[in-house]
């Protein structure tokens, strides 16, 4: 039986597999080197035996030698060490900030056996742009952008767990305050400054209101010019009114923003846990409404919410609701009120004042929700509705009034700024037919402010023959330099100024320097408010004032009251002017002395 041996083979093809594996050695190398994922193998004495080129970068190493010191690699080093004594892989983060930059690495770890070595592989990946990404949307989320103050998540998580502990405490836990801020007239600001001002107030507002906070405090920003403010824990309701009031005097100091000097004051409600409620929401809402209190009283000022303050708000509900359906249900009415010529007793216009008409008949003066209709935005209806009222009254208007008298009409200052509302507005206007008849009323502020009325909307009116008129000048924001800039056919001077002018030199100093530059700029001067026979005789004795608006000549009075044969004009022709003033009013307007 032969043995067949196997031949042994030759020395050439023991060469070419050996060049083989040291070729596919050099390409693993390679591979290994140029993966983009940080890659290191150590010992069980953290020393390490591979480091690939994306490693050595991430742990700082240079060509991937390893430094003598370096604080990456030690704490690489006692890590690897810690996993392969755990025997168990683990996946962590780690964060790395050499001042200059924050880099973050997702790392694997897996402790393997090979032969009679254990080693540990590490694998790393830079997730740096992931995680500056994830911060962004955790800082958009939970803080406001502007201010870097919490938002009202935070605000609302940390009064809520206040809150749990009272009531794990069996209503013995910590007392604390809810304080709702809201800046005084912040949108007048924005108008005239500019809204890069106002964020720049908002920003230093925020700042001196954190200035003396405790750090159990905290400051939230919830929406445009709204802070809430939690105090905790507090002792009594004297510590926090003497913390708001402290608060209220460095608002009250001017803030230098731009080269401007602003005053910027703040009206705070208060609620206090337990006192007004156990629950965020209940707390918030009380705190509200007691800021409200304050706008309503004057503002700068802080007060605690009280009972009486839910009823208020649930009356405030109903003319709200009651509004809303007067004018889903066209409930509305106009009055309208003489602008006479004090000389010759002859009407130049009118003005028309919306009325509302309550379901038993009851007209209800516009103080009752012209307001309210501007702050919940249904004001630009009702200005329509006017005018369409006006339009269906024409004929009346004219045989009562004249042909000739022109028709005011009363935008208000947040109108004025809506350019897609004056617009709209301008196209009713001349679609009636008669644009040239009308004047539209406007207060000072939308002049002067940084708006688009004065540039873009006023040439769009001049170009119908809509005349523009200043009312209540003198009580906003103006000053004889800004009238200066106005381009406007006539100006109403607050009634403020007439009120017993004949006593007043003041008054009537400032009154002559408005009829000064009024007329040098064009404007026709409408006195309003003129009530007293002394006032009238003041205004014809010591001014040129020609024309004025009051209770002395008329009240606003309804169109289906009046007689077509008795309008002012023709008392003025009869000679009545010494008449006492109950004797000049429209026969059938008694009664009907409703303010604006």
């Amino acid at each position: 039986m032969q043995r067949h041996v196997a031949s042994e083979p030759p020395f050439e093809a023991v060469a070419d597999h050996s060049r083989s594996a040291e070729t596919d050695l050099e390409l693993l190398r390679d591979v290994l080197r140029l993966l983009p994922a940080g890659v290191t193998v150590q010992d069980a004495q953290g020393q390490f035996l591979i480091v690939n080129d994306a490693a050595a970068a991430q742990l700082g190493m240079a060509d991937g030698a390893v430094p003598a010191r370096s604080p990456r690699l030690e704490q690489r080093r006692e890590a690897g060490c810690e996993m392969l004594r755990a025997g168990r892989p683990a996946v962590a983060e780690e964060c790395q900030d050499d001042g200059r930059a924050r880099q973050v690495l997702l790392t694997s770890h897996r402790p393997v056996r090979i032969g009679d070595r254990d080693l540990l592989i590490s694998s790393s990946a830079d997730i740096s742009e992931q995680k500056a990404f994830e911060d962004q949307l955790f800082r958009s989320a939970y803080y406001d952008e502007l201010t870097e103050l919490p938002s009202r998540r935070v605000i609302e998580h940390r009064a809520n767990a206040l809150l749990r502990r009272e009531g794990e405490g069996g209503g013995g836990g910590e007392k604390f305050a809810l304080a709702f801020l809201d800046i005084d007239n912040f949108k007048h600001i924005n108008d005239y400054y500019g809204h890069a001002v106002g964020d720049a107030l908002l920003v230093e507002l925020a700042r001196r209101l954190c200035r003396e906070l405790r750090d159990c405090d905290m400051l939230s920003r919830i929406s445009g010019d709204e802070f809430l403010l939690l105090l905790s824990p507090i002792q009594s309701r004297e510590e926090v009114a003497e913390f708001l009031k402290s608060l209220l005097d460095r608002l009250s100091a001017p803030f230098f923003i731009d080269g401007s000097e602003i005053f910027a004051s703040t009206s705070i409600g208060v609620s206090l846990c337990p006192d007004h409620g156990q629950s965020y929401d209940v707390l918030r809402h009380c705190a509200d409404l007691a800021m409200y209190r304050v706008k309503n009283d004057g503002k700068g000022a802080a007060e605690f919410f009280d009972a009486g303050m839910e009823h208020e708000a649930q009356a405030r509900m109903k003319v709200e609701q009651s509004l809303r359906l007067a004018i889903l249900e066209k409930r509305f009415c106009c009055a309208f009120q003489a602008k006479v010529d004090i000389r010759t007793r002859e009407i130049k216009g009118i003005e028309a004042l919306v009325r509302l008409r309550d379901h038993e008949g009851v007209i209800q003066a516009p103080g009752t929700f012209i307001n309210l209709a501007v702050e919940l935005g249904l004001i630009d209806e009702l200005t329509h509705l006017v005018l369409a009222e006006i339009v269906k009254s024409i004929d009346r208007i004219n045989a009562t009034f004249g042909p000739d008298t022109t028709i005011s009409i009363n935008v208000a200052a947040k109108q004025a700024g809506n350019p897609e509302f004056m617009q709209s507005f301008a196209r009713a206007l001349e679609a009636t037919g008669f644009p040239t008849r009308f004047m539209i009323e406007v207060t000072e502020d939308a002049f002067v402010a940084k708006t688009h009325f004065q540039d873009e909307i006023l040439p769009i009116f001049r170009k119908l023959g809509v005349g523009i008129s200043i009312d209540d000048f003198g009580i906003g924001y103006s000053s004889l330099s800004a009238l200066a800039d106005i381009t406007a056919d006539e100006i109403k001077i607050d009634r403020s100024f007439i009120t017993d002018i004949h006593k007043r030199p003041r008054s009537q100093g400032i009154l002559r320097a408005i009829e000064s530059l009024s007329e040098a700029l064009g404007m026709t001067v409408i006195a309003e408010g003129l009530e007293s026979h002394e006032e009238l005789a003041y205004l014809q004795a010591a001014t040129r004032i020609r024309y004025a608006q009051g209770y002395y000549f008329s009240g606003p009075i309804f169109l289906e009251e009046l007689k077509p044969a008795t309008p002012l004009a023709s008392d003025a022709r009869a000679g009545v002017a010494s008449r006492p003033p109950q004797e000049t009013r429209y026969a059938n307007a008694r009664g009907n002395r409703y303010r604006r």
